[in-house]
């Protein structure tokens, strides 16, 4: 076990839809490109400055390209007495799985 839970990313996307609070992990450059509509950006190189904005008093959902990423800042914020769940293959994953995308600019998205 890694210290916090792992799911796959249709049980993800119904969680969303269910209310879960997803985090975006990526870039601001691949936010753009295309993010789940319900997500939340906060970039894993400014974890450190914007981690007050993640809640610390419900499960959070953390998504990154394909998995990577969120799994390292899953981990620092379970350290922290956070509650992630890190999305297993990230956004390409959630796209592949149905998971509705939204891209910035009104271009055509794509992860």
């Amino acid at each position: 076990m890694s210290g916090f839970p792992e799911i796959e990313a249709t049980e993800a996307i119904a969680r969303v839809a269910s209310g879960a609070y997803l985090v975006d992990v990526r870039e601001q450059d691949e936010w753009d490109r295309g993010h789940a509509p319900a997500a939340h950006l906060v970039p894993m190189s400014r974890l450190g400055e914007l981690i007050g904005e993640i809640p610390a008093d419900r499960e959070v959902l953390v998504v990154c390209h394909a998995g990577s990423r969120s799994a390292r800042v899953s981990s620092a914020l379970a350290q922290a007495g956070h509650r992630p769940v890190n999305v297993l293959g990230g956004m390409l994953a959630w796209s592949a799985s149905g998971g509705e995308l939204v891209a910035e600019g009104g271009r055509e998205p794509a992860v």
